[in-house]
């Protein structure tokens, strides 16, 4: 996920050697050409939803894994609101700048609230949320539904249009005040939430439980980096802490009860002077550039340019004093991680796990937790070129651990085996171990040579590139499917790849087994022109079975779940067999709530001429349920069993340039929360292209758009989607 005219993951670029599964994020396209031969725009906006009978398929259909989806599918549209089936109502839970506790003015519309008071309000850019049920004495309750504490990230702000009076002040040194609020924008929201009429939500204003994490929180290190020389800074010379959590994407959570925030494309805030290269050892030009942080870089937010004072000059990961001791050069090596939060005690200080690994965290996923077995986490690297992560805690899982809060997290995610993936094309996998002293991750790597574990977390990249890991298409969310433990990962697009008669240059590839197609899809850009977009346009899921059904294995094997499509394209293109109900591009967000229904969401811009990003619910097989195929461009590849109406739908369309992200379900399956990030994204306060949430009771609203939580519930109280 990617704020506008922010950091962009295209600009890191792996040059390892390794043999490529993907790299490259299509560019943002606003426009397409029409479906042909589909259903008009207009037509779908007026009807709102789409009869599954219509198409050839029961509302009512059994899957193998016995559930049901029981709802009509929603049809693609470009209105300004959340449309969500027949049967099905919506409401807001909150927005950006509303009030947690009282006596905070609410929010105005026009960017006047203090920037200190959104230490206290709900931050920006909502995305990865997780439910926890709230016990009558205050403690994690994984049965309960009716309470419980909403966890939810907030990976960056709409400066330009939205949280200032007048938009971003430009210039070549930014507003202080300005800075300071977008500061604390950021970070995680927790809030008590509570049912209030059937199973609808609302936030409890005031509860002792809602608390902010933001860009200035004061942050532990934990695991082999705390008090390391990489994470010393002026901040803190022992290298015991540091500040504040940043664009914080995708999510997880722990049996125990606590909260997994994951830091993704911090570039957007950290800078690097010019001429810093020179005052740096060859191994840190390395690592810095591995990174994508080349010297002379300025970050598009421009924290760093607000003052001199430590809330801003640590913006920038440059050489300024005499040791790490005396500037911040080590800022960038304190961001890229996941972070700990205990939402049922709002004291206590969150946990940079710094085992797991640094990198473009998209989230951090945990296998179901066994008595007598491991803790297993899988993540994804959100840049180009990029890898699929493991994690294996040394520890046993204890169900009796359950409410010990970050003394347990320490226990469990402190120590531990990291471990990257490498796909091979005949559909078997293995976890490489990113270990000190193993596999060549010593001083003797001439690439980088690494001195101690510290080392190898902090610069996990450089460790997966040493081993030869399997690069792949930007890996977005991933979710673990509690009934099989099998595991899915969304790889949202590719624009880079090339016929495979040609001959790569720069960072092309050539269609491989794991992402084979290759097509041209043309579309209408903003000018009016035609344009032809190549490669991998859509996206694909790509799902593995470890070996024994065991977590901790080191083997796997896998497929492709789903390829997304346009239901009307070339049968090589559409894989999966999509039709109108269930057409889709660009997946992104992926979660499996209790019950075992997959959700999926889009970050789309290859369709967004037919249809504003969706979600779908699904329920999915397994991996070798499909077989073997031949894809655009001549590749050959398997694939699951091919989606239908009956496992697979519509559920709900979001409004105007919005994406769709982060999903929760109560253990009853009653209510589900979404958010839609950043609606009218293409915006200015002179042209703004949403209203949204105002427009979703008003078609008139003249609002400023913001990021918001919706909360979906069937009319007649059952569960969801089922």
């Amino acid at each position: 996920m990617t704020a506008p005219s922010t950091y962009d993951d295209n600009e890191i670029v792996n040059a390892s050697s390794n043999l490529h599964m993907d790299a490259l994020i299509a560019t943002r396209l606003s426009r397409r050409q029409a479906l042909k031969g589909g259903m008009s725009v207009t037509a779908a906006a007026l009807l709102g939803s789409v009869s599954l009978s219509a198409c050839g398929g029961s509302d009512d259909a059994a899957t193998a894994d016995g559930l049901q989806l029981s709802f009509s599918a929603v049809a693609k549209n470009k209105n300004d609101l959340v449309t969500v089936p027949e049967g099905y109502q919506v409401s807001i839970l909150h927005a950006l700048g509303d009030p947690l506790q009282f006596g905070e003015e609410s929010w105005k519309g026009d960017g006047s609230e203090s920037a200190e008071s959104y230490n206290r309000r709900i931050g920006d850019g909502h995305d990865g949320m997780y439910y926890f049920g709230l016990s009558d004495d205050g403690k994690f309750n994984a049965e309960r539904s009716d309470r419980g504490l909403l966890a939810m990230n907030h990976e960056y702000v709409v400066a330009p249009y939205v949280l200032h009076p007048n938009g971003m002040t430009t210039g070549a040194a930014r507003v202080p005040t300005e800075v300071e609020k977008e500061i604390y924008a950021h970070g995680v929201s927790v809030v008590e939430v509570k049912r209030s009429s059937g199973n609808d939500m609302a936030m409890v204003r005031g509860s002792r439980f809602n608390r902010r994490i933001t860009s200035a929180t004061e942050i532990a290190f934990a695991g082999p980096v705390q008090g390391h020389a990489l994470v010393r800074t002026k901040f803190s010379p022992d290298g015991l802490k540091t500040r504040g959590t940043n664009n914080n994407c995708a999510n997880g959570y722990t049996p125990w009860g606590t909260y997994l925030t994951c830091e993704e494309n911090w570039l957007n805030v950290v800078s690097r002077a010019a001429g810093d290269d020179a005052k740096r050892s060859a191994k840190e030009v390395v690592a810095l550039k591995r990174y994508g942080l080349p010297e002379n870089r300025k970050s598009p937010y421009l924290w760093d340019t607000a003052g001199s004072d430590d809330l801003f000059a640590r913006w920038t990961s440059s050489v300024t004093g005499a040791s790490a001791n005396d500037d911040y050069r080590n800022t960038a090596n304190t961001f890229g991680w996941v972070v700990e939060i205990d939402p049922f005690n709002p004291t206590s200080t969150p946990a940079k796990r710094s085992a797991l690994g640094r990198f473009n965290h998209e989230g951090a996923w945990p296998a179901p937790a066994v008595a007598g077995q491991p803790i297993v986490i899988y993540m994804g690297d959100d840049a180009r070129n990029e890898y699929i992560y493991k994690f294996v805690s040394k520890a046993l899982w204890n169900p009796q651990d359950v409410n010990g809060g970050m003394a347990v997290g320490a226990k469990y995610l402190d120590e531990g085996t990291l471990y990257v993936a490498k796909f091979n094309a005949d559909g078997s996998g293995q976890w490489l171990e990113l270990s000190y002293g193993k596999n060549g991750l010593d001083a003797s790597n001439a690439a980088y040579p690494f001195v101690d574990q510290g080392d190898v977390v902090t610069h996990a990249r450089l460790a997966a590139d040493k081993v030869g890991a399997t690069k792949m298409d930007r890996p977005e969310w991933g979710a673990v499917h509690p009934r099989n433990g099998e595991v899915y990962m969304t790889l949202t697009n590719n624009s880079n790849r090339v016929d495979p008669s040609a001959t790569p240059t720069g960072s092309q590839l050539k269609p491989d087994a794991a992402n084979p197609r290759y097509y041209s899809d043309n579309y209408t850009n903003n000018d009016g022109s035609s344009k032809s977009n190549k490669g991998n346009p859509n996206g694909h899921i790509i799902r593995w079975h470890e070996n024994g059904s065991n977590g901790a294995a080191t083997a796997f094997a896998w497929d492709i779940y789903l390829f997304a499509a346009q239901a009307d394209a070339a049968g090589d293109v559409n894989l999966s067999g999509l039709s109108a109900v269930n057409d889709f591009s660009s997946p992104d967000g992926l979660y499996f709530d209790p019950r075992g229904l997959l959700w999926i969401q889009t970050d789309d811009g290859a369709y967004t001429d037919v249809t504003n990003c969706m979600m779908l619910a699904a329920v999915p097989g397994q991996v070798g349920d499909g077989g073997a195929v031949t894809a655009a461009g001549g590749t050959a590849t398997r694939k699951g069993a091919n989606a239908s109406p009956d496992n697979l739908r519509r559920f709900l369309v979001g409004p105007k340039q919005c994406e769709i992200t982060g999903v929760a379900v109560t253990p009853d399956g009653k209510t589900l929360f979404f958010n839609v990030q950043h609606p009218g994204e293409e915006s200015s306060l002179s042209n703004l292209g949403s209203h949204w949430p105002a427009s979703q009771t008003n078609p008139a609203a003249t609002q400023r758009p913001r990021s918001a939580t919706v909360v979906v519930t069937r009319t007649d109280g059952g569960a969801i989607g089922l």
